[in-house]
């Protein structure tokens, strides 16, 4: 009898050891908890880390579309070489004409005009249906308070022409150049006029007309 009260005891005190008190499980379960809200809290950070980068990739590719310009939007090669051969002409057109009328015996024709008419031509043909191709342009020289024809280039001669470009060009009066031209002036052996020599502005006007519509004209002062 006594070895049954014994043993009935031990195996209720190893019940008692094995079995958690009420205070050990619950700060087991509060620890749980904050294990899951530490984890919880960890992964809200790293989608507004992801969302935040995500945002600021396309906020900057937003800004690096809003600052290409119009002609690197429509960059064409082909239209680019064209533009060249044209200014090309144009100064061509302009030093045949020196002798004609201009009535000169040297033109000087400054690099600059020649970068800023060709950049002209390509900001004034981008919106047209055949590009700088379908370009019809008049060179004119203000010369003595009259405006003096040079010529005509049609960039294209085998294609209608859909806009007319007017460049009308400016002799330079300012600065020294003036003062010194007379050193350039020579005498015709056919003829007894004094004929100078000439050297055009870099500021220039071209007036734009399309030909396929009733627009008004764009006049723009470079």
């Amino acid at each position: 009898m006594p070895e049954q009260l014994i043993s009935s005891l031990s195996s209720e005190d190893s019940s008692l050891s094995s079995t958690p008190t009420s205070d050990e499980s619950s700060k087991r379960l509060s620890w749980s908890r904050l294990m899951q809200k530490l984890q919880s809290s960890q992964s809200l950070d790293s989608d507004s880390d992801n969302h935040s980068s995500t945002d600021d990739a396309s906020d900057a590719g937003s800004i690096s579309q809003a600052d290409l310009s119009e002609s690197d939007l429509f960059f064409d090669p082909t239209e680019e070489a064209l533009c060249k051969e044209v200014v090309q002409l144009i100064a061509l057109n302009l030093t045949d004409a020196k002798d004609g009328v201009l009535h000169c015996s040297k033109l000087l024709i400054p690099e600059t005009l020649l970068e800023h008419i060709g950049q002209e031509l390509v900001h004034l043909s981008v919106s047209e249906p055949c590009g700088l191709r379908g370009a019809l342009v008049d060179l004119c020289v203000e010369q003595d308070a009259s405006c003096e024809a040079v010529g005509q280039i049609a960039v294209d001669p085998y294609l209608v022409p859909t806009f007319q470009l007017t460049l009308v060009l400016r002799l330079d009066s300012r600065g020294f150049w003036p003062k010194i031209q007379g050193l350039f002036t020579g005498r015709s052996p056919s003829s007894p006029v004094v004929r100078r020599a000439l050297k055009l502005s870099t500021g220039f006007r071209v007036i734009k007309r399309k030909l396929y519509s009733s627009e008004e004209l764009l006049i723009e002062e470079c």
